[in-house]
């Protein structure tokens, strides 16, 4: 912890707030009220958010057009999602496409003027029945990326996900193992992403995250965990609307110095993928200012 660890206060400046458009359902396609990007940027703006993290399926071949408004609106592109799946039954069916498909998302980046790509690693390899050797593939596979990325001046950001997704989606599960996978990897591009629908349950983030350092965590996520949750991948709950300790989880991230945006992304097709886009992104600002 540092010594002059303060948590940040964001009752009267909420410049660290930052969307992530899944929260818009512009990571699904059919999902969400179809605003343009042009649409995102400018209300983005207007309440005074700080960034934007994007998805690949929205930017196409626009990146470079897309990133140069977002910085003439006066905000940031705090990252783009996704690398593709690594390992697991939702992986491309080579290496070598895994590998194509990972140097396009780095490019996009790149382009876009992303700070990082999140990287979501994909479920235990098929039939191996090993978690240990499904991140040793992961791992090789994100060592032979780091330079490339290094290049293009692009972070990678190992994004743990909740057990639950550890047999599809990732079989990276805790912070604590995506920290030894950067220890393993030791390349200065990689690090972590924390996001509280993954981690709010884990007792040992703190200790977990002060292990990462500040360096080592490329970004953090916010939303909220429904007690009485439908659907693990599309019901994440706003921030105060479910159980996890936000505050407290904040103050274990800034506790390491970080001290970059907080990225609102929330996955909730029967929810808030069916509201006004603009009453949504007014109720993120309402409760990042009071709750997160």
């Amino acid at each position: 912890m540092t010594d002059d660890f303060v948590l940040r206060d964001f009752s009267r400046d909420h410049h660290a707030l930052a969307l992530n458009t899944a929260t818009l359902g512009h990571n699904v396609e059919g999902q969400g009220a179809g605003w343009s990007s042009e649409q995102v940027i400018d209300a983005c703006a207007e309440r005074g958010f700080g960034a934007i993290a994007w998805w690949r399926r929205e930017i196409g071949d626009r990146a470079f057009e897309i990133g140069e408004r977002v910085r003439a609106a006066g905000l940031e592109v705090c990252g783009l999602c996704r690398s593709p799946f690594l390992v697991g039954p939702l992986a491309p069916p080579s290496r070598q496409k895994i590998l194509d498909d990972f140097k396009a998302s780095i490019d996009m980046a790149e382009a876009l003027g992303a700070s990082c790509l999140t990287i979501v690693v994909g479920g235990v390899i098929e039939n191996s029945h090993s978690q240990r050797d499904s991140l040793s593939h992961v791992a090789q596979l994100v060592a032979d990326m780091a330079p490339y990325a290094q290049k293009a001046g692009v972070k990678l950001a190992l994004e743990p996900l909740n057990p639950v997704y550890g047999g599809n989606r990732s079989c990276l599960v805790t912070v604590r193992d995506a920290v030894d996978l950067c220890n393993r990897i030791d390349h200065p591009i990689v690090a972590i992403a924390v996001d509280v629908y993954h981690v709010w349950w884990d007792l040992q983030l703190g200790a977990s995250l002060l292990d990462a350092g500040a360096e080592r965590i490329a970004g953090y996520h916010l939303c909220d965990w429904l007690a009485d949750t439908t659907d693990v991948l599309l019901d994440r709950g706003m921030m105060g609307d479910g159980v996890a300790d936000l505050k407290h989880l904040r103050s274990q991230v800034e506790a390491t110095g970080y001290d970059g945006y907080c990225e609102v992304e929330i996955f909730s097709a029967n929810n808030w993928w069916k509201r006004d886009p603009a009453e949504i992104l007014d109720v993120c600002v309402e409760r990042f200012r009071t709750v997160c």
